[in-house]
């Protein structure tokens, strides 16, 4: 579902796609300059993270909530959508969790920076890093891309929250948010599009 934020401009798009709205979002990605912020893809419920503070350890990775069959498949979906949309992705940033690292590799196709700064905190970090990793999302989504492309972003439900409001209280997995940076330190909300829709778009070009 496409959703709009009241405190910035925002395109309104109803659960079913809407030719128009969708005209507007696959165009504003095209010509690139957005920065599109994916919660990571769908996971194994019943897993938990057992050791969310060494994340740089490798042996860390199987003591993580992982991404589901289906999660790896809808990000490959994703993938092709973009390629059939044409739409350029330039740098990729994910959190260091490995079911974001996954994701951004499956989407865009591309290695990826991971960093603590849109990686969850939770109650393992103190609050001012996990206000340090809001401000630093807050300025990823209003960076401007390289010329000709668009920045992707793997994150978490909880930083997507901090960064952006409480709109995105629901935000699901697999779920993007697009920004496009204006040029003066900050952004704006270009649509928001769930993770089974990307094929929809695609099929509609």
């Amino acid at each position: 579902m496409f959703r709009s934020l009241a405190l910035i401009a925002a395109l309104v798009v109803a659960s079913s796609v809407h030719a128009q709205d969708a005209q507007a979002i696959v165009a504003a990605l095209k010509q690139g300059g957005c920065v599109i912020v994916f919660r990571h893809g769908a996971t194994h419920r019943d897993q938990a993270d057992t050791d969310p503070l060494n994340l740089d350890d490798p042996n860390n990775v199987s003591k993580q909530r992982q991404l589901s069959e289906r999660g790896r498949q809808v990000a490959r979906e994703i993938n092709g959508a973009f390629k059939t949309l044409q739409v350029p992705i330039g740098a990729v940033y994910t959190s260091k969790f490995y079911r974001a690292v996954e994701t951004g590799r499956l989407i865009s196709g591309k290695d990826v920076v991971a960093t603590a700064d849109v990686s969850e905190g939770g109650q393992v970090v103190t609050p001012i890093e996990n206000d340090r990793r809001t401000e630093a999302m807050r300025k990823l989504a209003a960076t401007p891309p390289a010329r000709g492309t668009n920045t992707l972003v793997v994150s978490h439900n909880p930083n997507i929250l901090d960064a952006f409001g409480k709109d995105w209280f629901d935000v699901r997995e697999g779920e993007a948010s697009i920004f496009r940076p204006d040029g003066n330190g900050k952004f704006v909300l270009v649509g928001r599009v769930q993770a089974s829709e990307w094929s929809e778009l695609a099929k509609r070009r």
